[in-house]
C-alpha cells in the first residue's frame, strides 16, 4: 500500500462527489419534464416519438400498469436479442462469418441483456457479429439502463407525492432517460474513447503478420460505442472476451479512470435526484453517505489484501503484492479499485481477473453483490434497492422508540415492510439455492476449474453475480453448458423482476398516502445516527444470510492459505 495508491482512491471519490449534485439537478429537471439546455434540440424528437408510438405524454399510470408496461417492454427486448442471435448467420454486418448462436446460449444471453446483467458465457469477438453487438446488445444496454432509472424515479415519486394513485408514465420516463441522459453523455464519451485508442469501425477483422512471419487476426469493430453505454449504464458486457482488461476496450490509465467514474456517475447522482424530488437534498446526501461508508470499507480491505499478497508469496520472496491476473498498465491499486467499483455498482466490467485475487480480496466483490448491490448500485436499481433497506431501517427505529415509523413524511406500515422483505429475501434464495444444487450435481461440478473452497467460491460468485444483475465472473467456471445457461438465466430473471414488482408496489402504496409534517418525535433521517442505522441493518442482514456460505468459501480458503495450502 502506497501514498500514491491512496491518492488515486481519494481522487476518484472526490470527482464522484463533485459530479453528483450538478448531474442530479439536470436529471431532476428531465424527470419533471422541465426545460433543459438540450430541450431546443431534443424536445421535437421526444414529441415525435410519442406521436409515432401513440403515447399520451400527460397521461400517468397506476403502479400496476406502470409495472406491466415495463414487463411487456422487456418481452420485446428478449425476442429481438434471441432472434438476431439465432439468425446472425444470414444477417448482414458479419465480417467474420459467425454462425447461429446455440439455443441455450441465445436464451441465456437474451435474459442477461434485458435484465441489465450482461452475463456472458461466450467470447464476444469469436461468437457474435457486428449486427448482434449493435442491434441486440448495445441497443438493449440503453433500454435496460433506462428502465432501471425510470423505476427508481417511479419509487421516488411514491415518497414525494401525496394522495395520488399514479407514479408517472413508464414510456415517457424511459424515453426521457434515453434521450436526455444516456444518449448525450454516450456521444461525448464515445468520442473520448476513440481518442484514447478504442476502435469504432464496421470494417473487417485485421490480418497482421508477426515478426516470426505468422498470421494473426486482430478483432476490431464498433467497440467504443458499446464500451460507453456498458460503463455508463452499468451493463458491463464486453465487446471482447477479456472485457476491460483488453487494450481495445481500456487502453490507458486515463480511460481506466474515466470508465470507473462513468460506472458510478448516474447511480451517485440518483441520490441527489431523490433529495431534490422529496424536497430536502440532505435526505439524498444521507443515502449517499451510507453508500460511501460501505464503499470505502470495501476498497480499503481489497487494496490491503492485494497489496500485501499472501503468506505463500512472502515465503517465495514476492513482497510486491499480488499481481496475478492483473494488467501491468493498471497495477494493484487501479485493479482493486475497479473490482470494488464494478461490483458495488452492478456493472460487471472487469479490468483484472477476480479469480486470481487473494481470498479476502476476492471476497469483497462477492459481498458487494450479496448485499444487493446497493453501494451506488446499478443505474436506478442501486437507489431503489437502498430505499428498501431504508424502509427496514426506519421500521426497526420505530420499534425501538415505540412510534409508527415515518420517512420523508410517509408512514411506513406493514404493507411496505412486507414488500421490502419479499424483495430482499428473494435474492439469497437464488444465490444460495442454485449454489447448493450446483456443488452436488455432477454435470455442474465438472465445470469447476478448482477444487475445495476456491471452486465453491467460483460457483457462489456466478449465481451471486447473476442474481445481483452484475454479470462479472470469477473466471474459473465453465458456464457455457446447458445447466448453467438455464439456471443462471433463471437467477438473472428472478433477481431483476422479482425485486422490481415489490418495489413498485411500495411506490404505489406510498403515493396514495398523505404526507405527515415532521414533529418532535420524528426520527431524523439526515444525520449520522440514521446513516449508522442503515449501514448496520444492511450488514446485519447480509451477515446473517451469507456468513455460512462465505465461511465455506473465501474465509476457509484464507485460513488454509495461511497454513500453506492452496487450491
Amino acid at each position: 500500500m502506497t501514498m500514491i495508491g491512496w491518492l488515486q482512491i481519494i481522487l476518484f471519490c472526490a470527482i464522484i462527489v463533485a459530479l453528483t449534485k450538478p448531474l442530479g439537478g439536470y436529471m431532476t429537471a428531465v424527470f419533471n419534464g422541465e426545460r433543459t439546455f438540450l430541450s431546443p434540440v431534443l424536445r421535437p424528437i421526444e414529441a415525435g416519438i410519442y406521436w409515432f408510438s401513440g403515447v399520451e405524454e400527460r397521461r400517468e399510470q397506476h403502479w400496476l400498469t406502470y409495472t406491466v408496461s415495463m414487463l411487456l417492454f422487456h418481452v420485446g427486448g428478449f425476442l429481438i436479442i434471441y432472434g438476431v442471435m439465432r439468425l446472425q448467420a444470414v444477417l448482414p454486418f458479419n465480417p467474420a462469418g459467425q454462425g447461429a448462436v446455440a439455443q441455450d446460449l441465445s436464451f441465456n444471453t437474451a435474459i442477461s441483456f434485458i435484465t441489465n446483467t450482461n452475463w456472458q458465457n461466450y467470447g464476444g469477438e469469436s461468437t457474435v457479429s457486428y449486427l448482434v453487438q449493435m442491434l441486440g446488445l448495445t441497443h438493449q444496454n440503453f433500454l435496460s439502463a433506462a428502465t432501471g432509472i425510470a423505476l427508481a424515479v417511479a419509487l421516488i415519486r411514491g415518497f414525494s407525492r401525496a394522495s395520488m394513485r399514479t407514479i408517472g408514465n413508464f414510456w415517457v420516463d424511459v424515453t426521457r432517460t434515453t434521450l436526455y441522459v444516456l444518449l448525450p453523455i454516450c456521444v461525448v464519451y464515445t468520442l473520448f474513447l476513440v481518442w484514447q485508442g478504442i476502435p469504432q469501425t464496421l470494417g473487417p477483422y485485421v490480418e497482421a503478420t508477426t515478426l516470426e512471419g505468422a498470421k494473426q487476426t486482430i478483432a476490431v469493430g464498433p467497440v467504443a460505442s458499446q464500451v460507453a453505454i456498458k460503463m455508463l449504464g452499468t451493463n458491463g458486457g464486453g465487446f471482447f472476451n477479456a472485457n476491460a482488461a483488453h487494450p481495445f476496450e481500456n487502453p490507458t490509465a486515463l480511460s481506466n479512470l474515466v470508465q470507473m467514474l462513468s460506472i458510478f456517475l448516474i447511480g451517485a447522482a440518483m441520490t441527489n435526484v431523490f433529495g431534490r424530488m422529496v424536497g430536502n437534498q440532505r435526505q439524498g446526501w444521507a443515502i449517499f453517505a451510507v453508500m460511501g461508508v460501505l464503499f470505502i470499507a470495501g476498497v480499503s480491505i481489497t487494496y490491503w489484501a492485494e497489496a500485501n499478497g499472501t503468506s505463500i508469496m512472502h515465503a517465495l520472496g514476492l513482497t510486491g503484492g499480488n499481481m496475478e491476473g492483473k494488467e501491468v498498465r493498471f497495477g494493484i491499486v487501479a485493479s482493486s479499485l475497479f473490482a470494488v467499483v464494478t461490483t458495488a455498482a452492478s456493472c460487471g466490467a472487469v479490468n483484472a481477473m477476480h479469480d486470481s485475487f487473494t481470498a479476502l480480496g476476492g471476497m469483497i466483490p462477492l459481498i458487494n453483490m450479496q448485499l444487493g448491490e446497493v453501494i451506488i448500485g446499478g443505474v436506478g436499481a442501486g437507489l431503489y434497492g437502498m430505499l428498501l433497506f431504508v424502509v427496514l431501517a426506519i421500521f426497526v427505529a420505530g420499534l425501538m422508540v415505540g412510534r409508527t415509523p415515518e420517512y420523508v413524511g410517509k408512514k411506513i406500515e406493514a404493507r411496505e415492510v412486507k414488500m421490502a422483505m419479499l424483495a430482499i429475501l428473494v435474492l439469497p434464495l437464488m444465490y444460495l439455492g442454485w449454489t447448493a444444487v450446483s456443488v452436488v450435481y455432477p454435470a455442474a461440478v465438472a465445470s469447476m476449474a478448482n477444487a475445495g473452497p476456491h471452486g465453491f467460491t467460483e460457483v457462489l460468485y456466478a449465481f451471486t453475480s447473476a442474481t445481483g444483475n452484475n454479470g462479472s465472473a470469477f473466471a474459473g467456471l465453465t458456464g457455457n453448458t446447458l445447466f448453467y445457461n438455464l439456471t443462471l438465466a433463471s437467477a438473472m430473471f428472478v433477481g431483476r423482476f422479482f425485486m422490481i414488482v415489490p418495489a413498485m408496489a411500495i411506490a404505489g402504496s406510498l403515493a396514495a398516502k398523505k404526507s405527515i409534517p415532521p414533529s418532535a418525535g420524528t426520527f431524523p433521517t439526515t444525520g449520522g445516527l440514521f446513516v449508522g442505522l442503515v449501514v448496520g441493518v444492511i450488514l446485519i442482514i447480509g451477515g446473517l444470510t451469507f456468513f455460512p456460505a462465505l465461511a465455506l468459501g473465501p474465509i476457509v480458503e484464507q485460513l488454509a492459505m495461511n497454513a500453506g495450502n492452496v487450491f
